[in-house]
């Protein structure tokens, strides 16, 4: 299961939500930005420099990635296909261009696309993390109303959350969770 939308939007605090209260695995992205504060090596991300991350992408390691914003993220292959192997559900907490080209290799995924409720609310919680320059948040902000346009166009996404009351959306991927 596919959990995509902007930076901003709450996709993380939903998957993680999610994953505790339906058991469902979570898929651990690889990024070569630094951890913030609050961020736990192997549970939130794995930490990798540019070149081990350069090696996973030339061994086929990965079943997404991008770059963003000067850093780069993927998602490991080896325990997201274990996991399905399994039968077992598998939340990936990425962004719209990750979802894409997972659909590419998973199309048979179920892709959830999570929104603000408007432009307006996007800009407040994108400012509300206080790790951005005004420049810098401009840039995230244009980028996240791209990647909404995206999403919406491409028909890969099964369902659209609007996340303007957190219980309510979390409820909604839950439901498509238990549902599956």
């Amino acid at each position: 299961m596919v959990i995509s939308g902007p930076s901003g939007v709450g996709k993380t605090t939903i998957a993680r939500q999610v994953q505790a209260r339906t058991g469902a695995a979570f898929s651990v992205s690889a990024t070569t930005r630094p951890p913030r504060p609050d961020e736990v090596e192997g549970r939130d991300y794995r930490f990798v420099s540019r070149s081990e991350f350069q090696r996973m992408i030339d061994d086929g390691e990965l079943l997404e990635w991008a770059e963003v914003f000067g850093q780069l993220y993927g998602t490991p292959q080896r325990p997201v296909r274990q996991a399905v192997a399994a039968g077992e559900t598998i939340l990936l907490d990425i962004d719209v261009q990750g979802g894409l080209q997972v659909h590419r290799k998973c199309p048979e995924a179920t892709f959830i696309l999570i929104v603000p409720p408007d432009e307006a609310e996007l800009a407040r919680r994108l400012r509300q993390r206080g790790s951005e320059d005004q420049p810098s948040l401009a840039r995230r902000l244009a980028k996240a109303l791209e990647e909404i346009r995206t999403a919406q166009d491409s028909g890969v996404y099964n369902l659209v959350v609007v996340n303007d009351d957190l219980e309510a959306a979390i409820n909604q991927v839950v439901e498509v969770v238990n549902r599956q």
